[in-house]
């Protein structure tokens, strides 16, 4: 896995890639149309954000790239990479309890606030991609 040279891109028409941390700038790519909606990416070294139709996705400390970005009913799934650990924040349900896995191992239980926001902690060593799954419960 490597940076998302071109900021975002979609895999397959079926998941989003996004995010450069190697970028010492700011750069953003905006109207992004990805499955009826439209995506909006500002990444760097400092900092990934994804938004979808001008709403919060995810956004991570410091900047990271995702592979294979996918939501469901059930919640999202991803690849992430990164040169340093990471703090990562995902807009999912308000109060909804859920399941969290890091390369497949039991991370907890998290539930979102009023706002729907969960985050957590990624332990990540660059070209190493780490697979995120979090589960409704």
């Amino acid at each position: 896995m490597a940076v998302v040279e071109e900021l975002i891109r979609t895999d397959n028409n079926e998941a989003l890639s996004f995010g450069n941390y190697r970028l010492d700038t700011k750069s953003k790519a905006d109207n992004f149309e990805f499955g009826g909606d439209l995506y909006k990416v500002k990444t760097f070294k400092e900092i990934t954000k994804l938004e979808r139709n001008g709403m919060f996705v995810y956004e991570s400390v410091p900047g990271t790239a995702v592979n294979r970005f996918m939501v469901t009913d059930n919640g999202v799934t991803f690849q992430v990479e990164g040169p340093e650990d990471a703090q990562i924040t995902l807009e999912l349900e308000e109060q909804t309890q859920y399941k969290v896995l890091v390369d497949n191992v039991d991370a907890g239980q998290m539930k979102t606030n009023l706002g729907g926001k969960l985050s957590l902690s990624v332990e990540l060593n660059e070209n190493k991609p780490v697979t995120v799954r979090i589960e409704k419960i």
